[in-house]
Parts: C-alpha cells; sequence; structure tokens
C-alpha cells in the first residue's frame, strides 16, 4: 500500500513509544520515524525497501512492533 497518511501515523504512534533517536531511510533520504512528514515525504510507494535504524532502549521490543505491524500490512486486511 505504501507509507501515506495512515501507515505513516501508525510508524510514528509505535516509534513515539520509545525514546531514543530511530530513523527510516529509502535510497540516500533518512528521516526520523517520529515525524509523520517526514515519513510522508519519502514518498514510499508499495515495494519500496526501507531500512530502519535505532538507537534506543528496547530496540528489540521496538523491531517486534514494527515487524508485527508491516507483516499486518498496517491492519488493512
Amino acid at each position: 500500500m505504501g507509507v501515506h497518511a495512515r501507515p505513516a501515523a501508525m510508524i510514528v504512534r509505535i516509534a513515539s513509544g520509545f525514546s531514543g533517536e530511530i530513523w527510516v531511510s529509502k535510497e540516500d533520504e533518512r528521516v526520523n520515524a517520529k515525524s509523520i512528514m517526514g515519513l510522508m515525504m519519502l514518498a514510499a510507494a508499495k515495494g519500496t525497501k526501507l531500512a530502519f535504524e535505532a538507537h534506543c532502549t528496547n530496540a528489540e521490543q521496538l523491531k517486534a512492533q514494527l515487524s508485527d505491524l508491516f507483516a499486518s500490512k498496517f491492519q488493512d486486511e
């Protein structure tokens, strides 16, 4: 489905629950995962590869929550 407003808000909601820095990268662009506008500016269409980088406590918990979100296709099914 790509990362438009609803999926971006879901990523931000998860990322904002963790202290520290969390980044999302697409090719040469890197944005703060706690910024809905930043995520939307990535213009990540369906199939786009994104890389997440976390400098926070409980990074494994963050990874699990984000993995579940993506696996659920953003709860769209």
